[in-house]
């Protein structure tokens, strides 16, 4: 800006001219003479050569033009609102000084009232320079030139307010307060009439239109504010915070009177989501310029949790409702036959990713819409009693055993696990005792499941334990009979008596919880357990003989093995017992070819 108030100093005289006591330039009568005084008189001497206008010099005067001091007018015209306000001053404190008493107002009410018009001006072309802030054709240095103004205006009334005395009537001028009220009254215009939306409004209620309008311009206004606005204050005067206090509380005044009226879902909904996730966005990216946390909220809690409420309510119910349908269309597709789809070889089921991909969002956007995520979360409360029906259709799917139960089950079974990573992973999106709750609902689906898919190989693998069960004892049975253990004492026998006796009673317990069927195979044992206790050769004899009953295929090598662990037997004795099973099994002549055991068991 260019500033004609500039004085130029020449040879020790200034060459301003006078001020007349209103702080316009005077006529300057003398300064005619003190040019030609300083550069020599206006006729051409005798002794002195003429200068000739010809000769390519310019005088001293031409070379030298002299800066004439600004008036208030041009001041004004000019838009240099702080050096008119200056003027303004210097006129004000000219004329105060020179009236002491009250009564010499009267002799200058002339000179008051033309400094009284001047200061009108003032402020009328000040406060048309503030309207125009929020425009982008604002002059940024007028602006900068009213604010220093004000500024002036307010360490003037703060002298006068010091000195004490009679001050003009216009102070204190208090224009800081014409400042904000005039800011006000522009927020207040640009709210309540607001940019036309860019975007389409055909699917928007009238509140919603309303709202949006004001929160674009309340975002656009600050950011203005922000980068330009701001380039025309003094940080102490928090130019920023100020826009932002008015149009917080315009706008806020505005909601709750529209909360305070019944709103439908759909309107409710928006006005939370101005409330607690647009709003604050808009303030947090100019948070390095405004204090958003000294506004507070939007809505007071009286106003806000009604609404949350009813924002809450209704998002629970269609969850519940959309989670009941997903399980209703599954049920259909297995009442109709219909086998689920398949990838990559897989049986799946769509009914996991639909309602997680429900609760997900649902939650989600409720944390930003209520700002609470113990609200948001409890949102989920119902998916254990869904949960509860899932299950109950996977049991009437097993129970029922149709043709496409177990890819349906199959298919459940994917569902179940991805359930339960959700629940882990995701562990935000529940309260803690709805979590463990469908974590003990799901395993429970799982293992029954697993029962019913794996029944019909429970059922081979029950005939199988029995095989296994006749391979151990007869492996038992075939390292017992090698001979490396030898009972030398009737201590000795009995302890082998024992161990033999608990080791059946040990496999017996193993194999029958199992499944296994096969009872006689601890018989056997326990007789040969008594074989080696007894004493009496005829009890001996009479045990041989009930083990050869039930074992048919029982050979003489296989009872030779067994008395040679008792070494108190004579080979004689031996061969009493031998002779003994012969006879028995010769009379008898039967061989039980269902239950082959000690031909299976190979002794030298």
């Amino acid at each position: 800006m260019r500033t004609r108030s500039d004085s130029t100093d020449s040879g020790g005289f200034t060459l301003s001219p006078p001020l007349d006591p209103n702080g316009r330039p005077g006529p300057g009568k003398g300064l005619k003479k003190k040019f030609q005084k300083l550069f020599g008189g206006s006729k051409t001497q005798a002794n002195s050569p003429a200068i000739s206008p010809t000769d390519g010099h310019r005088s001293p005067v031409e070379e030298e033009p002299h800066n004439v001091i600004a008036t208030f007018e041009q001041c004004l015209e000019d838009r240099r609102l702080c050096e008119a306000s200056q003027l303004l001053i210097e006129r004000e404190e000219r004329l105060f000084e020179e009236i002491r008493e009250a009564e010499e107002l009267k002799h200058k009410e002339e000179e008051i009232d033309r400094l009284a018009a001047d200061r009108r001006a003032l402020e009328d072309l000040i406060k048309q320079i503030l309207k125009q802030s929020l425009k982008t054709e604002v002059n940024i240095e007028a602006l900068t030139s009213a604010v220093k103004a004000i500024r002036q205006e307010e360490e003037q009334d703060q002298l006068w307010k010091q000195r004490g005395g009679t001050p003009p009537a216009w102070r204190p001028s208090e224009w800081e307060e014409l400042h904000d009220s005039t800011l006000c009254s522009l927020m207040t215009e640009r709210m309540e009439n607001p940019s036309p939306p860019a975007d389409s409004v055909v699917d928007r209620s009238s509140l919603q239109v309303d709202v949006c309008g004001m929160g674009k311009q309340l975002k656009q206004d600050l950011q203005w504010v922000v980068d330009v606005v701001k380039t025309c204050y003094p940080p102490e005067m928090h130019i920023c915070n100020s826009y932002a206090r008015w149009y917080h509380q315009f706008f806020s005044a505005r909601l709750r009177k529209i909360a305070e009226f019944g709103l439908g879902d759909k309107d409710c909904t928006f006005l939370l989501r101005w409330v607690n996730e647009f709003y604050p966005e808009i303030l947090q990216k100019l948070a390095d310029e405004i204090d958003h946390e000294a506004l507070g909220w939007l809505l007071p809690e009286d106003l806000l949790e009604p609404l949350e409420e009813q924002y809450l309510n209704k998002k629970q119910s269609d969850l519940t409702t959309y989670i009941g349908r997903v399980l209703e269309e599954a049920r259909e597709k297995w009442d109709k036959g219909e086998n689920p789809e398949r990838e990559d070889g897989c049986f799946v089921s769509t009914v996991s990713y639909d309602i997680i991909q429900l609760i997900n969002g649902i939650v989600t956007a409720a944390i930003k819409i209520v700002g609470d995520q113990r609200k948001a979360q409890n949102l989920t409360r119902p998916l254990k009693n869904l949960l509860e029906r899932f299950k109950t259709f996977q049991d009437d799917i097993m129970k029922r055993s149709k043709p496409n139960s177990k890819p349906f089950i199959k298919a459940n079974l994917g569902c179940v696990k991805q359930f339960r990573d959700v629940l882990v992973t995701r562990s935000q999106l529940f309260p803690q005792d709805v979590r463990e709750s469908c974590l003990s609902i799901l395993n429970d689906m799982k293992l029954s499941a697993h029962t019913y898919l794996l029944s019909s190989v429970h059922e081979v693998l029950k005939e199988l334990i029995g095989q296994l069960h006749q391979e151990v004892t007869i492996e038992y049975v075939r390292r017992l009979l090698k001979g490396e253990v030898k009972l030398k004492n009737k201590e000795q026998e009995k302890k082998a008596y024992k161990t033999v006796k608990d080791n059946a009673e040990s496999l017996h317990s193993l194999f029958i919880r199992q499944g296994s069927k096969e009872d006689w195979l601890k018989e056997i044992l326990n007789k040969i357990a008594e074989v080696l206790k007894l004493q009496d050769l005829p009890a001996i004899q009479m045990e041989v003989v009930s083990l050869a009953a039930d074992c048919p295929d029982l050979s003489g090598k296989h009872v030779s093995a067994l008395l040679k662990l008792k070494t108190n037997l004579t080979k004689a004795h031996r061969k009493t017992v031998k002779d003994t099973l012969s006879d028995t099994l010769r009379e008898t002549n039967t061989l039980n070819a269902q239950r082959p055991f000690f031909s299976r068991v190979h002794v030298k």
